[in-house]
């Protein structure tokens, strides 16, 4: 059973940094990828970041690209989702997701994603 776990949320001021953990259980990191996403309250779930894990190659959204970064800890299985100069508007649950694929994927597509974990909260405060 693929069990994903985010941790590193919390209370942030704005334009501090937060990194965000997704370690994952029955599910190997170095294939397929990871999509990070995120839901505000009375909002529609966003996709903000993924990774694919066969060749590296990181895609961001337009509202985060430039402040987040999204890495591999091979290590440790889990990957890593780097916040910066974070904004009141970054204010969401961020979610991330496994897809056991090796294919081209659509990566801002959630139907895509076959696991997901619970969420972990993160406000910036103005």
């Amino acid at each position: 059973e693929v069990q994903l776990v985010e941790s590193g949320g919390g209370l942030v001021q704005a334009g501090g940094s937060l990194t965000l953990s997704c370690a994952a259980s029955g599910y190997t990191f170095g294939n397929g990828a990871i999509g990070w996403f995120r839901q505000a309250p009375g909002k529609e779930r966003e996709a903000v970041a993924s990774i694919n894990n066969n060749n590296g190659r990181t895609y961001y959204s337009n509202s985060v690209k430039g402040r987040f970064t999204v890495s591999n800890d091979n290590a440790q299985n889990a990957v890593q989702l780097q916040m910066d100069d974070l904004r009141p508007e970054d204010t969401a649950v961020y979610t991330c997701a496994a897809r056991a694929g090796t294919g081209p994927y659509l990566w801002g597509i959630p139907v895509e994603y076959e696991y997901w974990g619970q969420g972990t909260q993160v406000t910036v405060s103005s």
